[in-house]
Order: structure tokens, then C-alpha cells, then sequence
């Protein structure tokens, strides 16, 4: 959540000072490591399946394979971080991705690589960085003090937005240098050299005040019903179903839409620039976020993302060019990242602070489910009916989205240090919610 630092507090030297120290400079520079790896793998995955089976589906397929493993597990994931050491937890998910995808390479040297087994490895690997998502919130909140919480986000989302600007085209030109597997060997490594880090982390493991007889079902559903019972924040995470479906049909295509129509060959370097231009877009949100933030309400900037993702999404569609796909990719990636950051900062800046895993493992799963059907479906429609059909059907999920968010009180919504200091209007939740919440307390109550 946003916040400003500590009154009177001496300004620290530096960005990762000023954030939380020693601690944070550690979890910080982990993180960046396997964020580079898997800046790689980004182009390389794709590269690697395309190339071996030359179909759209199964290039559609591998987007929506690392997307579905959050949405079945953040949930559990959320109020699992509350409950375990963050510091094993991050150590054993690296580790795992290290291996799961070191064993590409292998097979592939050993002659044994199949389709299969990159889809497996790719599923693989993003389960086990849902759990690391997750225990990154209650890592965070160990680390850095909550007066500068909003300073540790940024920074973090600033060096993401970075890595992911300059990993594609390093991710394309080492896959065209030494081959897509053995750039994915390079993202295997990063991971190893994280795991490592994480088991240093500075941080104790802490007794929980909650009752240890509160059911896994009662803690996911405290992060479900607060996210439901905030207007606001319901209405921009079901906003962002559309968002992130359009996203699913864009991104799981940027390899097709390469070959088929920018008439690139499939192993082709210049491929990482399309992924970098799309990291470019990243960083412009980033850095339009907190000036429009304080100039317009916050409805307003979903509202004028959604528009404006439309209209680049065209322009992405009739692209013939390196240059005008890359231009177009880049205003596309904008747009849909200022929607997504715009509903993050508001659901960290109000949602409590024993909340946010479950709150924003709740959001991200509601607001990112459009994005593997979209990818699915996108490689499907590319496959049978043509690359300009499957671009056209993805606007829907922006279209939709933005005719919605006109029909709500969206519009009317104040600007975000307003909300910090207005009290949330609930919504009453479904009569079926409160019942199960009536069920799940009783129960608890029996068992203590």
C-alpha cells in the first residue's frame, strides 16, 4: 500500500535505504535476478514451442499453461503466506523453477525434448512462483517498516518495468546466439542464485495471533469478502477481467503476429524488440501513474486506458512493420498496464495490512482469469480462422470492459489521496456469501 516514510525519520543514501535496508537491498536483488531469467525465458519459451511445432495453438497454449497455475492456487496461496516461514517458501519455489526448467536443456541435449515437456516444465515453474508471489507480500512487510511500504512497491515495480525493457531483446538475441534452449539454461541458473539468496533473508519467524483452529477455507474467505464488500476495488478488478483478456489474445500471439505478418523468421532476434517495446510501454505507465493519480480520479484512468487500449490494439492489428508493431505493441502495453497498476495502488493503498496477501492474491486472480482464455482462445482462433480474426475478437474483452465501467458510478470516483482518507462504502455481499461466512465462523467457534 502506498504510504509516505516516517516523520522526522533522517533521509536515508539510497532508493533501497529509504525502502527498508539491509534486508530489502537482499530480497531486492534476488528478485531482479530470477525477474532477468525469466525476462529470457519470456522469448525463449515461445521461440523454443514454435519453432519445434510450428502451430499458433500450442504457442497460445503455453501463455494460458503459466497463467491457469495461479488462478487455481493464489487463493490458497494468500493465506498460506500468512501462515508459513516466507523465507523457506521463496528459497523452495526458486529452487523448484530452477529445476523444472534446467531440465529442458538437458532433455534437449540429450535428444529427448518434446512439446510436452515444455508445456509441463513451463506449468511447473509458474506454480511454483503463485507461492512465491505470495510469500513476497508477507516478506515485504517484515522487511520494510509500513510508513514506507509505498516506497519499497514502487521501487520494486520500477526495477521489474527495467528488467522487463531490456530481458526480451537480451532474451532474443541469446536465443538466436546460442539457441532458445539454452537461453532458457540461463533462467534455470537465475533461479538457483535466488534460492540461495532467499535462504539469507534476515527474517524470524513470527507466532500468529489468529487461532490456530481458523479453517484455510475462513482466511481465503476474508480476503474474498473485503474485496467484494469495497465498491471500488470490486469494480476494477472485475474491470480487469476484460483488461487481461484482451492481454491473453495479445501476448500469446506476439510470436505469430512476428512471422505471419511482420515477416520475421521464427528464430529471428529482432523478435526480443517486440517484447522489449512492450516492456517500454510498462516503464511509460509506470512513470504516468503517480501524476495522474494525483490529477484525475482514479475512475478516469481505468476509463482512459481501456479506451486507449483499444486504439493501439488496432494499430497492432494492422501493423506490416518491425517499427509500427513495435510503436503500436508499445502504446498497447501501456494502456493495459496503467489499468492494471491503477487497480493495484488503490487495493494496496486501502486494503489492511494483515489483509493485503489474501486481498491482492484475491484481486489478481479475479482480474488476471481472462488472461489464459484469452491466450487459449487466441491461439485457437489464429489456428483456424486466421491471425486478423483472432486480433479482432481480443479487442472484445476492452470493448466490453469499457462499456461497463461507463455504466457504473466509475466516472464519479475521486482521486486517490481522497479515497485514503474516506471510509470504504460496502457493498452488501451476495445472500450465499454471508451465509458461508455465518457457516465458517459457527464452525470455528465449534472447534475452539
Amino acid at each position: 500500500m502506498t504510504a509516505t516514510p516516517t516523520a522526522g525519520a533522517a533521509p536515508p543514501d539510497t532508493p533501497a535505504d529509504q525502502a527498508g535496508g539491509g534486508g530489502y537491498r537482499l530480497f531486492l536483488t534476488a528478485r531482479s535476478i530470477s525477474w532477468t531469467g525469466s525476462a529470457i525465458s519470456l522469448v525463449a519459451l515461445p521461440l523454443l514451442i514454435y519453432q519445434r511445432s510450428g502451430s499458433p495453438a500450442l504457442t497460445g497454449l503455453l501463455s494460458a499453461l503459466e497463467a491457469i497455475p495461479y488462478l487455481l492456487l493464489g487463493l490458497p496461496a494468500g493465506a498460506w503466506a500468512d501462515r508459513m516461514d516466507p523465507r523457506r517458501v521463496l528459497g523452495l519455489s526458486a529452487l523448484a523453477s530452477c529445476l523444472l526448467l534446467a531440465s529442458v536443456p538437458l532433455a534437449d541435449a540429450a535428444g529427448a525434448l518434446t512439446t510436452g515437456h515444455l508445456l509441463v516444465a513451463a506449468a511447473g515453474s509458474a506454480t511454483a512462483l503463485t507461492f512465491s508471489d505470495a510469500a513476497g507480500f508477507r516478506a515485504l512487510a517484515a522487511l520494510v517498516p509500513p510508513g514506507r511500504m509505498g516506497q519499497a512497491t514502487g521501487h520494486l515495480s520500477a526495477v521489474s518495468t527495467v528488467i522487463a525493457l531490456a530481458g526480451p531483446a537480451a532474451g532474443g538475441l541469446l536465443a538466436a546466439a546460442l539457441g532458445a534452449s539454452a537461453a532458457i539454461a540461463v533462467d534455470a541458473a537465475s533461479f538457483a542464485l535466488s534460492a540461495l539468496l532467499m535462504t539469507r533473508l534476515p527474517l524470524t519467524p513470527t507466532p500468529s495471533a489468529r487461532s490456530p483452529h481458523r479453517s484455510l477455507r475462513t482466511e481465503i474467505g476474508e480476503g474474498l469478502r473485503w474485496v467484494w464488500n469495497h465498491r471500488l476495488v470490486r469494480t476494477l478488478t472485475l474491470l480487469g477481467v476484460g483488461n487481461s483478456l484482451t492481454a491473453g489474445f495479445v501476448t500469446g500471439l506476439v510470436v505469430v503476429v512476428a512471422v505471419r505478418q511482420l515477416d520475421l523468421s521464427s528464430d529471428d532476434g529482432r523478435i526480443g524488440l517486440l517484447y522489449a517495446a512492450a516492456g517500454a510501454g510498462s516503464l511509460l505507465a509506470s512513470l504516468l501513474l503517480a501524476p495522474l493519480q494525483r490529477h484525475l480520479p482514479v475512475g478516469w484512468i481505468t476509463l482512459g486506458g481501456l479506451a486507449a487500449g483499444l486504439l493501439f490494439l488496432g494499430g497492432w492489428s494492422a501493423s506490416r512493420s518491425l517499427i509500427l508493431g513495435a510503436v503500436t505493441l508499445l502504446g498497447w502495453q501501456a494502456a493495459n498496464t496503467l489499468v492494471s497498476l491503477n487497480g493495484i495502488v488503490v487495493r494496496q493503498t486501502l486494503a489492511p495490512l494483515e489483509l493485503q496477501a489474501r486481498v491482492n492474491t484475491t484481486a489478481r486472480i479475479i482480474a488476471w482469469g481472462g488472461q489464459p482464455a484469452g491466450a487459449l482462445l487466441g491461439g485457437m482462433t489464429a489456428e483456424h480462422a486466421g491471425l486478423g480474426p483472432a486480433l479482432g475478437v481480443g479487442g472484445s474483452g476492452l470493448a466490453l470492459a469499457l462499456l461497463a465501467g461507463t455504466l457504473t458510478r466509475l466516472r464519479h470516483r475521486d482521486r486517490l489521496d481522497a479515497l485514503v482518507h474516506t471510509p470504504p462504502a460496502p457493498a452488501r455481499a451476495p445472500a450465499r456469501l454471508l451465509r458461508t461466512r455465518a457457516h465458517t465462523d459457527a464452525a470455528d467457534g465449534a472447534s475452539g
